[in-house]
């Protein structure tokens, strides 16, 4: 009896230690197993974020989206356009470019809003990228009183008291 106590001692540590091995080597496959899912989604997210913009890209690079676009912004189609040819000769006749249609520019302002017909800017479009111009001056404006000197006043040589208060 007293030799069988350390042989069973001794078989229950190893199946012990084998049962824990097993238990740890598992643990790691299944930490790997939910990093590779969780990897994997992210990649499905990434392909389907690429999908989407690619579809966005080909979208707005199509020719009638370009067109419409171009329009907008006040381009006009070309005509039949001329071709040079390598002997130096022309195929063709060029003529420049006709809006036959007046572009529209959508407004955002209602047509009685007279801040609206004062400011070039209001009637266009939010991501309208056109040039921002101030409205200029009427012709018959005169300048400031402030900026000409009035006719009546002297004007200032080196002995008057203004002279002075000038340098």
């Amino acid at each position: 009896m007293r030799g069988r106590t350390p042989f069973a001692v001794l078989v229950v540590t190893l199946l012990s230690a084998g049962l824990l091995g097993l238990l740890m080597l598992n643990t790691a496959l299944n930490e790997g197993s939910f990093t590779l899912s969780r990897l994997k989604k992210q990649t499905t997210e990434g392909t389907d974020q690429q999908q989407t913009l690619q579809q966005q890209i080909a979208e707005q690079s199509a020719p009638d989206a370009l067109e419409r676009r171009a329009r907008e912004l006040g381009m006009v189609a070309g005509g039949d356009p001329a071709f040079l040819n390598p002997d130096g000769t022309v195929t063709g006749t060029a003529k420049p470019a006709e809006d036959k249609p007046p572009v529209p520019r959508p407004s955002t302002a209602a047509p009685s809003d007279p801040a609206a017909a004062a400011s070039p800017r209001a009637s266009a479009s939010p991501g309208d990228p056109g040039i921002d111009l101030a409205p200029a001056p009427p012709a018959s404006a005169t300048p400031p009183a402030s900026a000409t000197p009035p006719a009546s006043a002297p004007p200032a040589g080196p002995g008057s008291p203004s002279a002075g208060a000038q340098r």
